[in-house]
């Protein structure tokens, strides 16, 4: 390790982490970043990245088995677990290069080991047991991301109940899975599970699945996922598990206060994440952590002076995106950038890449009426587009919601095939403080999916065509 003196250094370097680094980089900074794992974090290796690479897999074997309305035919159609796995280990470790390539592309110092906070700007940093030389910095983020959230008597072994981790790489495939969660994890791997022929069940506390999402929007995914043969057990909760030598009995609460038992070959914990904190120094500092995750103003300092803190480590929403957006937001106020603005996380993007694809972005119609909006709420339904009939994707729903006096779009939810490259449009239309008028101005490509989203801001103003 040449130097060990820079103007920066981040602690981790997962989305938030990495891309924080480059920025200040290209801002002239002396960067440094620290990494105990695999570079790009968790998102790159254990999460978003391989996650999607696996439902690429499974969505094109759901297609198979519907190739005659297309005018195909394949016969013996059939699948290996390992190759599956083996394609999305491979698209992580090509993009954990990637990184690698970018940092050095940028000039900065990559240092592999355990950082701990020390103060006044100094870290420690270990790799393996052996204490190698303190670096030090006017500056410091840390990124150090998140792990799954564990429940009590819910417990991962590793080996019977699974968390993402496990549950990305089996060793076979299951024959029965419970799913305990409902959120964008849970739901996806659900959703890969159940498109192998796995007899899946999902559980969820509360009333509906994906709760994040605008009810409508739920409503459609449930009604998807159980004519897909999925078992959706919502307002219910996992009280024990009970591990066999080869399987697990759930025991399972209603609300009506009801149990049930369910015996099935794995589990996957699902049930939120918790910020990676320990062993950072963090107490000694002054450093504030509160439900497992470091408290933050809206510039993302700490309670410690030049100590600041991004991503899964921080606050809602627990997003790659955001982790990264967050960062460039950081480093730019360190340098002193003129006009820059804090994070409005009413304008991330969120998306599930389930079967059907989920995403949305800003206020769901329910709680735009409890923040005391008059709303105007427009739908478009997939059957109205020529693009998903030719595409034999004729399922799924956009839908808008505007406050009523002045216009403006307060959210947007979609369900559907591809909708997760859709709702960028509308988180664009977001940051602009884009107008109904203006939306329903732009003309709209033919014949594109994107056309729903025109039709369904018409249809907030009762001027939809196509319905």
């Amino acid at each position: 390790m040449a130097d060990t003196t820079f103007d920066l250094v981040v602690i981790g370097a997962g989305p938030g982490g990495y891309v924080a680094a480059i920025r200040a980089a290209q801002l002239g900074m002396k960067t440094a970043v620290i990494e105990r794992e695999h570079l790009g974090g968790i998102c790159l290796n254990w999460g978003c990245i391989p996650t999607k690479a696996l439902l690429r897999s499974s969505e094109i074997y759901s297609l198979m088995h519907h190739l005659d309305e297309f005018g195909l035919s394949a016969e013996k159609i059939s699948f290996d677990p390992a190759k599956i796995i083996k394609r999305s280990r491979k698209v992580a470790a090509r993009l954990s290069g990637g990184v690698a390539f970018l940092l050095k592309k940028n000039k900065v110092q990559v240092i592999d080991g355990e950082a701990r906070l020390k103060g006044g700007g100094v870290v420690s940093v270990t790799k393996d047991g052996t204490a190698l030389p303190d670096v030090s910095a006017k500056h410091i983020i840390l990124a150090t991301g998140a792990r799954a959230r564990t429940l009590p008597g819910l417990e991962p072994d590793g080996a019977l109940v699974w968390t993402y981790k496990e549950a990305m790489v089996p060793e076979a495939m299951p024959k029965s899975l419970l799913v305990v969660g409902s959120g964008a994890i849970g739901i996806e791997f659900a959703s890969f599970y159940n498109a192998f022929g796995v007899d899946t069940t999902v559980v969820e506390v509360l009333d509906r699945v994906l709760p994040v999402e605008d009810g409508d929007i739920s409503a459609l995914a449930r009604a998807a996922f159980e004519k897909q043969g999925m078992t959706i057990l919502t307002g219910s909760t996992v009280e024990k598990l009970d591990r066999g030598a080869d399987s697990v009995t759930a025991t399972i609460k209603a609300g009506d206060g009801k149990t049930r038992q369910l015996t099935v070959e794995r589990v996957i914990l699902a049930v939120g994440i918790t910020g990676n904190v320990e062993d950072l120094g963090l107490e000694a500092l002054g450093v504030r952590v509160e439900r497992g995750h470091v408290v933050t103003d809206r510039w993302s300092r700490t309670d410690a002076t030049g100590v600041y803190a991004i991503g899964d480590l921080t606050g809602p929403p627990w997003l790659a995106h955001k982790a990264s957006h967050e960062g460039v937001i950081c480093v730019e106020r360190i340098a002193g950038l003129d006009g820059v603005q804090p994070l409005d996380t009413s304008r991330i993007p969120g998306c599930t890449y389930c079967s059907p694809q989920v995403a949305s972005v800003g206020l769901s119609e329910a709680n735009a009426k409890k923040a005391g909006h008059e709303v105007k709420v427009g739908k478009f339904s997939f059957v109205g587009n020529g693009k998903a009939i030719a595409l034999g994707e004729p399922e799924g729903l956009v839908k808008t919601v505007f406050d009523a006096n002045t216009g403006e779009l307060l959210g947007a939810h979609m369900i559907g095939t591809e909708v997760t490259e859709l709702i960028q449009g509308f988180a664009l239309a977001k940051t602009l403080e884009t107008s109904e008028h203006e939306l329903m101005e732009t003309v709209f490509p033919h014949p594109t999916l994107s056309e729903m989203m025109h039709e369904a801001v018409l249809d907030a103003y009762g001027r939809v065509i196509h319905m």
